[in-house]
């Protein structure tokens, strides 16, 4: 999981015949003097940007390197290709989407944003039209911290040298206000791990003020019909968070990425069947992306068939399933000495797409979306893991044909219970009142030791 830094010291920097510029609302310098410059705070202005690469780079005919005005909020060769939106649009091209990315230098991102395909071939899962489609452009708005702001410039040269011919412009920076604006997607993937005796409590109120701020910031500068994937752990309070301190956004614009969960249990269920895996659907995880998470094996289907009806050992689905998929991230750890990121990639590709594609006929998904008006009988109010359909638009609409037994119905009241207490946690986030913490345990996320 990338890291959020919090740490309020400054950087200095020292550039020689670099590719930076430094911009603010008075004074932008030449990007080919050397300059020192420390990172400022959110309350100035400035942002950092990168011009051009060299003095005897050429440009393109028809565009003046000296003016200004040409694509100034960029990075690197992306201030000198042609300007999508000013050319005439044609039917082979789609209007460019603006997509951020916060913790765009940790090991997630990474991987979303470069992907080796079977062939070998580097490939950006976003830029390459992977995900939005082969003849949609994008702009990546990639936001890091001031620690992580040497690694971010990295990322943006490798996005340089991928030739990406979908990716049309690339910014970075370190303030969401500047780095959010006109988003239309934004994958906020950044958040501080849990660590060595930290309490839950202390996690939600330490990511989630990280998450009001960017909150409040798609709320001043993004689209208006700005849709959020939250990854950062707890992703479900995150999210509910997020979307509370950006009222003038849709509440069901808000997402929690629970999306790996569901490919982890469908994984499990094809191994136990003896099946691959895209022979099992309608899959189902429930509540938080804690392990109270309830993998839903009562309206799974494997070959159109009900998962009781082919894995007829119930003590295995109910215990041994379960646990596989509530714990598989810390098992991963203690396999490999690393978190979870690589896969964590996929099924944020996943989670999109799920979104942008319409659903298989029958078929379902599973995100963390706010439960207002939900058909189950689960509490409003909070930010909970439930089956979706999408039209394929962007938006999606809850699964009515589902069905509960006792034991699904107490799993799920376990994790409902959790996330009211640990709305509680953060009520002072929320605008809900003072804060009160009493979580009923101290439950690990999937990839916590």
């Amino acid at each position: 999981m990338a890291v959020a830094d919090l740490s309020p010291a400054y950087t200095s920097t020292d550039f020689t015949n670099s590719c930076f510029s430094y911009v603010s609302s008075s004074t932008r310098l030449s990007s080919h003097r050397r300059l020192s410059y420390r990172h400022l705070p959110r309350t100035s202005t400035t942002a950092i940007r990168c011009s051009v690469t060299s003095d005897k780079i050429q440009a393109p005919a028809g565009i003046d390197i000296s003016d200004p005005k040409q694509k100034t909020e960029c990075f690197g060769v992306f201030c000198l290709t042609y300007d999508l939106k000013a050319d005439d649009e044609t039917q082979s091209w789609k209007k460019m989407i603006n997509v951020a990315v916060s913790g765009a230098a940790g090991m997630i991102s990474n991987h979303l944003l470069f992907k080796k395909t079977v062939n070998k071939i580097l490939k950006s899962q976003l830029a390459s039209g992977e995900v939005f489609g082969p003849d949609q452009p994008i702009a990546l708005k990639l936001l890091g911290s001031e620690r992580s702001f040497g690694a971010l410039e990295g990322v943006a040269m490798e996005l340089e040298d991928s030739l990406f011919p979908l990716l049309r412009e690339v910014s970075i920076g370190i303030d969401p206000y500047e780095v959010f604006e006109d988003a239309e997607w934004a994958l906020l993937i950044g958040a501080k791990p849990r660590g060595p005796g930290m309490e839950r409590a202390d996690l939600l109120d330490i990511n989630g003020q990280i998450f009001a701020e960017q909150g409040k910031a798609l709320n001043e500068v993004a689209s208006r019909n700005v849709k959020v994937m939250v990854v950062g752990n707890p992703c479900n309070t995150n999210a509910l968070i997020c979307m509370k301190n950006a009222p003038n956004i849709p509440a069901k614009n808000f997402h929690a990425l629970t999306r790996l969960d569901e490919n982890r249990a469908k994984c499990q269920l094809a191994l136990k069947a003896g099946v691959f895996y895209d022979k099992v659907s309608n899959v189902t995880i429930w509540g938080n992306h804690s392990t109270t998470q309830v993998p839903d094996f009562l309206n799974a289907k494997i070959h159109g068939v009900p998962v009781p009806e082919v894995i007829r050992d119930r003590k295995w689905l109910e215990e041994d399933f379960t646990k596989m998929v509530q714990t598989r991230g810390g098992v991963l750890i203690k396999k490999w000495g690393r978190s979870s990121a690589a896969s964590t990639a996929v099924s944020i590709v996943d989670a999109i797409r799920s979104l942008v594609t319409p659903t298989p006929e029958g078929d379902w998904f599973s995100t963390g979306v706010y439960t207002n008006g939900n058909p189950y009988g689960i509490a409003e109010n909070i930010v909970f893991s439930m089956p979706c359909r999408s039209k394929g638009d962007g938006d999606y609409e809850l699964v009515k044909d589902v069905i509960f037994d006792d034991y699904l119905r107490n799993r799920i009241k376990k994790s409902e219970d959790e996330l009211l207490a640990e709305k509680k946690c953060v009520a002072h986030l929320t605008g809900e009142g003072i804060a009160v913490c009493d979580l009923p345990e101290d439950t690990m996320l999937p990839g916590e030791m």
